[in-house]
């Protein structure tokens, strides 16, 4: 894939690989055991090789488990716009653009200036027509347009109060919305509340556990890191 080489080349230009091994070591563990002072104000995406870390391990992944759900989904999305809400390297966007043939346009929000860069480089690799803007995800205005919009591991890092709002603007949006979230349910307490309202509006609420082939430097990572990363899971909500 053109688009793993281009970010490999792009964030080990200027770092060892053993600082990116290290580094995602220490951001897993940020995930897992200090997540609220981790996603405090970004904090786990400080420094370079965090950020490289995330990119390179964590962006693949996701491309793939989001590929992987719509297409099992089997949507039939007309031409238009991906909203990628709180977009991060914009990898779930990318996924879902790339999907249709002509690929659709993808706006990417999120509200990172690192990330709204390195989704510039993302849209970019995959040659799709885009923009980013700093925005964040329940405040942000769904342009007319859109065909889908996404929001992928973003919605557990909202407050409630912002939750609540986001979700009420999925409900006035009359688009397609998929949302997709890590499996365990102790980081997403809110989420049976949000897959009885998706499907109340005919939508379905879907567990995923997919076997990939892992790119070859994922795998370097993995092996480097004590991660395993051969077996994608997620939940995900579609309407």
């Amino acid at each position: 894939m053109n688009f793993l080489q281009q970010l490999e080349e792009r964030h080990l230009a200027d770092l060892r690989f053993s600082e990116v091994t290290r580094a995602l070591r220490a951001l897993s563990s940020a995930y897992v055991e200090r997540r609220e002072s981790a996603l405090a104000d970004h904090k786990a995406l400080d420094g370079a090789g965090k950020r490289a870390a995330f990119a390179l391990y964590y962006g693949p992944l996701h491309f793939l488990l989001v590929q992987h759900i719509i297409k099992e989904i089997g949507a039939s999305l007309a031409p238009g716009t991906v909203v990628d809400l709180g977009c991060g390297t914009g990898v779930a966007g990318a996924a879902v653009a790339t999907s249709t043939t002509p690929p659709l346009r993808v706006l990417g929000f999120d509200t990172h200036p690192w990330t709204l860069d390195e989704a510039r480089f993302t849209y970019k690799s995959f040659g799709l027509h885009f923009d980013v803007r700093r925005a964040h995800a329940a405040r942000t205005h769904f342009p007319a347009g859109t065909s889908i919009i996404v929001a992928a591991f973003v919605v557990n890092e909202l407050n409630d109060a912002d939750r609540a709002a986001l979700l009420e603007n999925l409900q006035r949006a009359k688009t397609h919305v998929l949302i997709v979230e890590p499996i365990s349910q102790r980081i997403s307490p809110w989420w049976n509340a949000w897959a009885a309202e998706f499907i109340r509006m005919g939508g379905r609420a879907d567990i995923w556990k997919a076997r990939i082939d892992v790119p070859p430097l994922v795998k370097r990572l993995a092996k480097s890191s004590g991660l395993r990363p051969e077996m994608l899971t997620a939940r995900s909500l579609f309407v």
